[in-house]
């Protein structure tokens, strides 16, 4: 029998390959309604937020488990009151069997609870490769971040990544969402530039109204002039209106250069909004497949 051939997948569509979701332990409901929409073995990042507790948490994840996907739940390093308190959530995620990846951040605290001031030190407490953790996620900023100066940012990829690698952890790198292609290209360079070869995951926000849209831009630090809105999609003038990243996308594809970017794929912020941007994917890939 002949072999079929394949059709290399150019463009959007090896961008959206092996994309990846983020949840809140509230939006369950959500990714039981969603699952037939996303691909099985889709991993799916679970937040670690402070109106959240362990057994929602682990429910979400579970959840995300039972359904074909690959769950990553998020590690808060400065939500942690003690290492008793990372360890206990580490045992409950390998005892569900939801603990092999994990994506470990510095959380929004402005003051650690306990004994983790960043996820630099979470990485190397020894204690992710104790409870099974075999690859984590780190944060990257491409647009930059309202409190840490781009220095202390870069300072703190090089080391992480470093990290990673003494306690022999697989990594990637999902950055925050934004709004402008060519900075986060231009970004990802200079992480190549450092040296640090990890798989970057560029943060996307979902289809979303744009008044939410640059509620949390402004939230998170990111970049919203008017020409950026405008290349984007966004109106500033028509605030009632919504708008997906198929621009944002398409722009990023057409200079996305593996040679020169290394691996990098898509991470969708759901923004509560997680049925909708999974159709939303759906569509699109559907739209950019091989033809």
């Amino acid at each position: 029998m002949t072999p079929v051939s394949t059709p290399a997948l150019t463009g959007a569509a090896l961008l959206l390959r092996d994309f990846s979701l983020e949840m809140t332990g509230k939006d369950t409901p959500k990714l039981e309604a969603a699952g037939e929409s996303v691909p099985e073995g889709t991993r799916v990042n679970v937040t670690y937020l402070g109106n959240e507790d362990l057994p929602m948490r682990r429910t979400a994840a579970r959840s995300a488990r039972r359904l074909g996907f690959v769950p990553v739940p998020h590690v808060s390093a400065r939500r942690l009151g003690s290492p008793r308190d990372l360890e206990e959530f580490l045992a409950a995620l390998r005892a569900d069997g939801t603990g092999q990846h994990v994506f470990v951040v510095g959380g929004d605290p402005a003051h650690p609870h306990g004994p983790y001031g960043d996820s630099l030190s979470v990485i190397r407490s020894g204690l992710l490769r104790k409870y099974g953790v075999r690859g984590a996620g780190i944060s990257g900023y491409p647009e930059g971040h309202p409190q840490i100066p781009e220095a202390a940012l870069w300072a703190a990829l090089d080391q992480k990544a470093a990290a990673l690698a003494e306690e022999g952890l697989t990594g990637d790198v999902i950055t925050q969402f934004g709004f402008d292609p060519d900075a986060v290209l231009d970004w990802i360079e200079r992480l190549r530039e450092r040296g640090i070869g990890l798989p970057v995951r560029v943060g996307v926000p979902g289809p979303a109204g744009v008044r939410r849209l640059l509620s949390y831009a402004t939230r998170f630090g990111v970049g919203t002039s008017a020409s950026i809105a405008r290349k984007y999609g966004l109106s500033l003038t028509n605030l009632m209106g919504t708008a997906g990243p198929d621009r944002f996308i398409h722009a990023l594809a057409e200079r996305y250069d593996p040679a020169a970017h290394g691996e990098v794929k898509l991470h969708f912020y759901t923004f509560g909004g997680l049925g909708a941007t999974s159709a939303w994917i759906a569509g699109f890939r559907a739209q950019e497949g091989p033809k």
